[in-house]
C-alpha cells in the first residue's frame, strides 16, 4: 500500500483545483464576495459546529480566497487538508517502521497503525474523488458514499490512537541523526500526536461533510 500513497501524493491538489472550477463555473450567478472578511467570518461560524472548531478554523482560514462562502468547497477543503496531513504521518510511521533500530516487538506494535493509516489515506482519497460528483439526483447517494469514507477513516485512526496507547514502554528509541526533529527518548508520544491530530482534522472534515448535507434540501 506504500506505492499507492508516493504515486499518488499530488491528488489532492489536483482535485482540488479542479473541483474548484467546476464550482466556479457552474455559480457564475452567484456574487463573488469581495475582499477576504466575508470569507473568514463564514469559515469561523462554520468551524464552530465542529468538534475541534480553533483547530478547524487555523487549518481552513489559509485557504479563505479559494474556499469563499461555499459550503461545498469547505468540505472539499477540509477534506484535502486531512488527505495531505494523513499521507504525511503515513510516511513518517512507514520510514519508522523500517528503522533497523527497532526490536521485533516495536515492529509489530507499528505495523498494524501503518496498515490502518494506509486504509485511511485510501478513503480519503475516495471520499475526495466522490466531492465532485455532488450534484443532481445522485446528491443523496453520493453524500452517503462520502460520509462512510470518511466515517471509517476516523475509525481506522482511532484505532491506531489507542493501539499507541496500549503499547506502554515500546518505540523510544530510533535513530537519532535521522529523527532530528524527534526527541530520540520520546518517539511514541509525538507519533500519537500526530495520529490524534489527523483524527481530529477526520472528525472536522466529517462534521462540514454532515453541514453540507443538511444544507440539501
Amino acid at each position: 500500500m506504500a506505492g499507492s500513497c508516493s504515486n499518488h501524493f499530488f491528488t489532492p491538489l489536483l482535485i482540488l483545483v479542479t473541483f474548484t472550477t467546476y464550482i466556479t463555473s457552474t455559480s457564475a450567478a452567484r456574487p463573488v464576495v469581495a475582499g477576504g472578511t466575508n470569507n473568514i467570518e463564514f469559515i469561523k461560524t462554520s468551524c464552530s459546529s465542529t468538534t475541534y472548531p480553533k483547530l478547524c478554523y487555523t487549518t481552513l482560514a489559509a485557504h479563505a480566497s479559494v474556499i469563499q462562502t461555499s459550503p461545498l468547497l469547505l468540505a472539499h477543503t477540509a477534506l484535502s487538508v486531512t488527505l495531505n496531513n494523513t499521507q504525511s504521518t503515513y510516511a513518517m510511521t512507514t520510514k519508522l517502521l523500517q528503522s533497523r533500530h527497532l526490536s521485533p516487538r516495536e515492529v509489530a506494535a507499528m505495523h498494524d497503525c501503518v496498515e490502518e493509516l494506509s486504509d485511511s489515506v485510501d478513503q480519503l482519497r475516495n471520499s475526495l474523488a466522490e466531492m465532485s460528483r455532488l450534484k443532481g439526483s445522485n446528491f443523496d447517494l453520493t453524500m452517503n458514499d462520502i460520509q462512510t469514507w470518511v466515517s471509517a477513516a476516523m475509525t481506522n485512526e482511532d484505532t491506531c490512537t489507542q493501539g499507541f496507547s496500549e503499547s506502554k514502554g515500546i518505540i523510544k528509541r530510533v535513530n537519532c541523526d535521522y529523527w532530528r526533529r524527534i526527541n530520540c527518548g520520546d518517539v511514541k508520544t509525538v507519533l500519537r500526536v500526530r495520529v490524534v491530530n489527523i483524527a481530529h482534522l477526520t472528525s472536522n472534515a466529517l462534521a462540514l461533510v454532515n453541514n453540507l448535507a443538511s444544507t440539501h434540501g
